[in-house]
């Protein structure tokens, strides 16, 4: 196996197919990178943004160009010696019938040979389908229903609208009997007595029936029609069906199969079953085993019902470098037993946030974030209600089926079954919003100690909230969880439950906080982010020295991302926004003004813009302002209106305050929209936007200086380095769809091909350019790929300074035999440039702070990458001469 030293993330789709990926390989190997990472590449439902509502797992995505593009693809790469991670979906599916396996399920139900692929509740009475836009019968009065006919095979659809959905074969016979023939009396009884085997054939031979006469054709076709208005035939016809049309609403009660997340379109699978996983993994394996796949990412590995023994299964079919899309909690490390090479790195960008925040900022953010709004938020207080509601209203039906489980298991008990469905029901919420991690990971083997660890705190801190009366019910579903039954019988009720449980608490974080709390607390909107933890302000170097240890004895191989397609802004963006950390109250001061000279704008129609949302918008606006932007550039500033009102409409709808995604405020979101276009607007807001730029320049020129840091400490620190599409250069994205936006590959392209190590200072004056950032990359990713061990096996090492400015720099080393790398970089960038117009620091600031290197590093000769003139030997190691030319020092020795 061979892991890989950097990756670049491409997002499929849109534009990005197959021929044109494999146009890019030549420009990718210039820059340095070892494999291409690729969203999800299997067929999708049409016109999918993202492919991860994937509807058949044996064929790659014709609109991407099918096996022919995915050939030429794997040819490029490997005439450029580049390997390729795949992300894949095992999941779930698209409940689409576009979805071969859900089109027969949809036919057949319970008989289906695709049943049990699928996660659904077969004991329910039917399955649903949560697709109509009014209640049912308010559809079938408004006659919405229809059937067609499809000439070529014989299938007999339900329609609504652009949706058909096939009819289960023997209901056929209610259709065909109305018809005066003997043969179709006869054709009717077959149908009525049909097995999934012969189905086919028989609707294969009315299609050819139909089409030898038109008479007949037209007889059928005409009892359709009859059918489809007669009201009472057609209802009569739709309860008949495996599956029942239902109001969009009523998914959040009354599913009847597990869903990713709140998405009815997204049905689970049941890769648990060794037939399942045969069948999801078979092409995919295929692809592994030919050599054309070096390595895999598996989405949202939580859902899954056991997800060491499946990766273990994974590994064992198909062995190869395997990473998982897992957030880690505070303190929560990757399962040392999983057979993975680590996670996606959410977790490290939280690492980069802790020491790029000035900790020494938070109570008088606090104050000004708290005077701004009016009252004081209590961050854990507000988190935990969020996960209540989250749980009891957007996931009402999974909370239903927990609540059923363990009624029938306490109700066995003499001991517990007075613990009636309200009790456990609240005692399920409790449990759930007191759970720190996204889940534990309970299977047929019982619970690890971190897991015991984890259910015992979780049970006696929801004790505390007073919710539940009866605290015995939350020892009774903490032995649930524990499997802490003698009987093999209630053992496997309870292992039911916990699985049912620890693939639910994930949706509930994930949407209770990165869904909802990340949009409704705004302190500092840059530590709101995916993994991220809000009420943690920064940290001291000595943390991320610690984080970094760790991260090299637990996953050496995980990814290190700074930027995603799901991150909520883009890394550059959020370095800009952490620099407010370091001037609260200049930033205090200037949102007071701003907002004084908007107040014409928060009103209308009776309608108040609230004060959260404002406080976002100017830090959002401040990550996401155009480097070259300027405030009389009217189709500049109308296009970044464009861009943020996509922005401030999605971020009020997650935050669900005062109008969400299903239940949209028209006229709320109407100020939203009012308040962001006129702010934007250069004739009316010229005053605000002239204020605005002139305030955030110094926090344009310190977010660079921030991402530059970040950019050289990902490329160095333990971990692979990740680089998300186009950031190369800099990157000032909001969120999906804002981060999809088409690349300019030519740009980076032509800047890649130029050297800037023969005049970094000159990098520095052009720093609006982003050239700098790609000197930083490609130095990074030149060195790995001379030093692949030490960056693979190498040792970190913290290293030490001295003098007036070494609270303001952090240093480490990495070493790894005769080899070693050091890099410094600058940290609190608005002290450092205090106002100045680029990024590069004078050199006077440092005074006489100076490196300290270990003895066993001072003997070499060490050359700074990113300014080759700035080298040394020996043991003086000035900081005024290393980064004299380049805010930063990537010295090489061996």
């Amino acid at each position: 196996m061979t892991r890989p030293r950097a990756t670049y993330r491409l997002q499929f789709r849109e534009g990005m197919t197959f021929k044109r990926a494999a146009e890019l390989v030549p420009y990718l190997a210039e820059l340095g990178i070892s494999h291409l990472y690729a969203s999800p590449l299997f067929a999708a439902a049409p016109g999918s943004t993202h492919g991860y509502d994937v509807v058949d797992v044996t064929r790659l995505a014709p609109e991407l160009g099918g096996e022919d593009g995915f050939k030429t693809l794997c040819r490029a790469l490997k005439d450029h010696g580049l390997g390729l991670i795949v992300d894949f979906v095992s999941n779930h599916m698209g409940a689409s019938t576009h979805n071969p396996w859900w089109l027969d399920v949809l036919e057949w139900g319970e008989a289906s040979n695709y049943a049990e692929h699928f996660d659904i509740d077969w004991s329910a009475p039917k399955l649903i389908i949560p697709a109509l836009a009014a209640n049912y019968g308010e559809e079938l009065n408004n006659g919405a229903f229809g059937l067609s006919f499809d000439r070529s095979d014989g299938g007999i659809s339900f329609s609504y609208g652009p949706m058909r959905l096939p009819l289960t074969p023997p209901s056929y016979a209610q259709l065909l009997s109305r018809i005066e023939s003997e043969d179709f009396a006869e054709l009717a009884r077959r149908f009525i007595v049909a097995e999934p085997a012969e189905s086919r054939a028989l609707k294969q031979e009315l299609a050819d029936t139909c089409a030898a006469d038109p008479a007949t054709r037209d007889a059928v076709e005409r009892v359709l029609a009859e059918t489809a208005a007669d009201l009472d035939a057609i209802h009569e016809l739709h309860e008949a069906q495996v599956w029942r049309l239902a109001h969009w609403r009523a998914a959040r009660e009354t599913l009847t199969y597990r869903r990713f997340f709140e998405i009815a379109d997204l049905v689970g699978l049941r890769v648990e079953r060794a037939s399942v996983f045969d069948d999801v993994h078979a092409r995919l394996l295929e692809l592994v085993a030919a050599g054309d796949i070096q390595g895999l990412r598996i989405d949202h590995v939580d859902g899954l019902a056991d997800p060491k023994s499946y990766l273990e299964k994974l590994q064992e079919a198909g062995g190869t470098y395997l990473l998982v899309e897992k957030i880690l909690g505070p303190d929560e490390d990757l399962r040392a037993d999983w057979p993975a090479d680590g996670t996606t790195g959410y977790e490290f960008i939280l690492s980069l946030a802790n020491l790029l925040v000035d900790p020494r900022g938070e109570e008088a953010m606090t104050a000004a974030y708290s005077a701004f709004l009016g009252e004081q938020t209590d961050y854990h207080a507000l988190a935990l209600e969020t996960k209540r509601r989250l749980l009891a209203r957007n996931l009402a039906g999974e909370l239903d089926r927990l609540k059923d489980m363990a009624l029938s298991l306490a109700a066995k008990d003499p001991m517990t079954r007075d613990y009636g469905p309200d009790t456990l029901r609240r005692a399920i919420i409790e449990l759930t919003a007191a759970l720190p991690v996204y889940r534990t990971y309970v299977n047929v083997a019982g619970p690890a100690d971190a897991d015991r660890d984890l259910i015992e705190a979780a049970a006696e801190a929801a004790k505390t909230t007073r919710e539940v009366e009866n605290e015995g019910a939350l020892d009774f579903l903490k032995r649930m969880l524990l499997l802490d039954f003698a009987e093999p019988e209630d053992q496997a009720t309870a292992l039911e439950f916990a699985t049912r449980f620890q693939q639910t608490t994930g949706p509930v974080m994930a949407k209770a906080l990165e869904d909802t709390l990340f949009y409704r607390y705004n302190r500092l909107i840059a530590l709101n982010e995916v993994g991220g933890e809000p009420e943690r302000f920064g940290a001291r170097p000595e943390q991320f020295h610690s984080a970094m240890t760790r991260r090299l004895a637990r996953q050496p191989f995980g990814l290190s991302t700074t930027s995603t397609h799901d991150t909520k802004r883009a890394e550059d963006a959020r370095a800009r926004i952490y620099a407010i950390s370091e001037m609260p109250d200049g930033w205090a001061a200037a949102v007071a003004r701003w907002s004084g000279m908007n107040a014409g704008l928060r009103e209308a129609d009776g309608l108040t813009l609230d004060p959260e949302t404002e406080w976002a918008f100017y830090q959002a606006l401040l990550g996401v302002w155009p480097p070259t932007l300027m405030p009389d550039d009217g189709e500049g500033l109308n296009a970044l209106a464009d861009r943020m009102v996509q922005f401030m409409l999605k971020a009020v709808r997650e935050a669900k305050s005062f109008t969400s995604w299903t239940a949209q405020d028209a006229d709320y979101e109407g100020v939203v929209e009012r308040f962001t276009r006129g702010a934007l607007d250069p004739v009316r807001s010229r005053v605000f936007l002239d204020d605005f730029l002139r305030t955030c320049e110094p926090l344009f020129v310190a977010g660079a200086l921030n991402s530059l840091s970040q950019t050289l400490i990902k490329l160095t620190a333990p971990g692979v380095p990740d680089i998300y599409q186009g950031c190369e250069l800099w990157d000032f994205s909001l969120v999906d769809p804002d981060n999809r936006r088409p690349v300019d590959f030519g740009i980076r392209h032509a800047l890649a091909q130029k050297d800037g190590s023969d005049d970094p200072a000159a990098l520095m004056r052009d720093w609006r350019s982003g050239a700098a950032k790609m000197h930083v990359l490609r130095a990074g990713l030149s060195l790995r790929a001379r030093k692949s061990a030490l960056f693979a096996e190498g040792a970190y090492r913290p290293l030490v300074l001295a003098g007036p400015g070494a609270d303001k720099l952090i240093a480490f080393a990495r070493v790894h035999g005769a080899e070693a790398v050091v890099v410094i970089v600058p940290l609190l960038s608005v002290g450092l440039l205090a106002g100045r117009s680029s990024p590069l620091i004078p050199a006077a600031v440092w005074e006489d702070t100076a490196l300290q290197l270990p003895d066993d590093l001072r003997a070499r000769s060490w050359r700074n990458l990113l300014d080759p003139g700035a080298g040394f030997s020996g043991e003086a190691v000035r900081i005024d001469r290393l980064l004299a030319n380049f805010p930063g020092a990537l010295l090489s020795a061996g």
